[in-house]
C-alpha cells in the first residue's frame, strides 16, 4: 500500500513555501545572507521543532524566513519544493506565501513573488508541474496592513490567483478582515481562509458567510457541528485538511484520534496537505502513509482524498478531467 501511494499522482491544495525551508537551506542561506540565526548547527534547528501549539510553531518559522532577502533566495526555497512535488508524485500544486513576513523586513514585493514565480515556471517547464499561488494575509496584523498588501499585489495579478488568511488563528476571526476580503473578490481572486484549526466553528461559519470563501483551510473542528457538517455535506465546500500539522500542533493528540476518515465518512470534501512539510516532519506522501499506517483508510478512500484534491483545485475542468485520468491509468498499472 505504501508504495501504491507513492505511484500515485496527487494536487496539494495547502502548502505555505515558507514552511518548507529545509534546515539544510536555512543554514545555507544565513550564511550566504549574513543573517544571524538562533542555531549553531543544522542539528540545533531540528531540534527546535518540538511544538506545543500554532504559536509556538510560529515563532520559530518567522524566525527562520529572515534568511530570505533577495530573489534567488525565494527562487531556491521554492525550486527545493518543487523536487520535492516531483518525490511525492505532486502533479499539480497551488502554494500560499506570506509578503507580509517579508515586506515588514524591508524586502521588496517584487523580489518575493518574482522568485517563487521563476521557480514555478521552471517547474511547468522541466516537470511539467502545473501550480497557482495564493496570497496569504497575516491575520495577527490588522485589516489596513492586509488592504496594503492587497494594493501592492494588484501590480502582479498576473502572478496571483487567490488570496488566504492564515498565521495565528485564535483572538483573530475572519470577520476581522471583511473589507479586504471584499475588495479581493471584487478584483477578481479566489478566496480561501484558515478556519477551524485552533479556534472554534464559529471562524467557519464567518470564513464561509462573511468572507465568502471558496476552501476552507483545515476545518477539522468541523465535527463539531451538526449544522456546519450538513452544510459542508450539501455544499461540497472542500477541507484541505494536513493531518501531520494537526498532530504536530497538538490539534490531537496522536494519529488515532484525527477525525480525517470520520469527515470523509461523512461526505465531505476531504482533501490531504503537508502544510508546512519542513517543520511538520513530512511531505504529502509522507502524511498519506501516516494516515494509512494509523487509521482505517482503505485504498478507495487514498483514491477518494486525492480525486477530492485535483476537483477542489483552480485548475480547469478539462485539466482536472486530465489528471484524473492519469490518476486512474496509474490505479490500473498498480493492479
Amino acid at each position: 500500500m505504501i508504495e501504491f501511494i507513492k505511484q500515485l499522482p496527487k494536487a496539494e491544495l495547502h502548502l505555505h513555501i515558507e514552511g518548507s525551508l529545509e534546515p539544510e537551506l536555512m543554514f545555507k542561506l544565513s550564511r550566504r545572507n549574513n543573517i544571524e540565526i538562533p542555531y549553531k548547527t543544522i542539528d540545533d534547528i531540528k531540534k527546535a521543532y518540538n511544538f506545543t501549539s500554532l504559536q509556538s510553531f510560529l515563532d520559530i518559522y518567522y524566525a527562520g524566513a529572515k534568511v530570505l532577502i533577495h530573489k534567488q533566495d525565494f527562487y531556491d526555497l521554492t525550486w527545493d519544493y518543487v523536487l520535492k512535488c516531483v518525490e511525492n508524485n505532486i502533479v499539480h500544486t497551488e502554494i500560499f506565501f506570506d509578503p507580509q513576513t517579508h515586506t515588514h523586513r524591508g524586502i521588496e514585493f517584487k523580489t518575493i513573488i518574482e522568485g517563487i514565480q521563476e521557480a514555478l515556471n521552471d517547474a511547468k517547464e522541466k516537470f511539467g508541474i502545473t501550480s497557482a499561488i495564493i496570497m496569504c494575509f497575516l491575520r495577527h496584523l490588522d485589516q489596513e496592513d492586509a488592504l496594503k498588501t492587497l494594493n501592492q499585489a494588484l501590480e502582479y495579478k498576473k502572478y496571483i490567483l487567490g488570496v488566504g488568511l492564515d498565521s495565528s488563528e485564535l483572538g483573530n476571526p475572519p470577520s476581522k478582515f471583511e473589507e479586504v476580503f471584499k475588495k479581493a473578490k471584487e478584483k477578481g481572486f479566489k478566496l480561501v481562509a484558515h478556519a477551524g484549526e485552533e479556534a472554534d466553528v464559529s471562524y467557519i461559519f464567518e470564513a464561509l458567510d462573511i468572507l465568502s470563501i471558496q476552501r476552507i483551510d483545515h476545518g477539522v473542528q468541523s465535527y463539531k457541528s451538526d449544522e456546519l457538517m450538513q452544510r459542508l455535506k450539501k455544499e461540497q465546500i472542500p477541507l484541505t485538511v494536513c493531518p501531520n500539522s494537526n498532530i504536530e500542533l497538538k490539534v490531537f493528540e496522536n494519529y488515532s484520534q484525527h477525525n480525517i476518515k470520520k469527515l470523509l465518512d461523512y461526505d465531505l470534501n476531504v482533501t490531504v496537505n503537508s502544510d508546512d512539510p519542513s517543520y511538520f516532519k513530512g511531505y504529502l506522501n509522507q502524511n498519506f502513509i501516516n494516515l494509512y499506517e494509523n487509521l482505517d483508510i482503505s485504498e478507495e478512500d487514498i483514491i477518494k482524498l486525492i480525486k477530492n484534491s485535483f476537483n477542489s483545485s483552480f485548475i480547469s475542468e478539462s485539466l482536472k478531467k486530465q489528471y484524473i485520468n492519469k490518476l486512474e491509468e496509474t490505479i490500473k498499472k498498480q493492479k
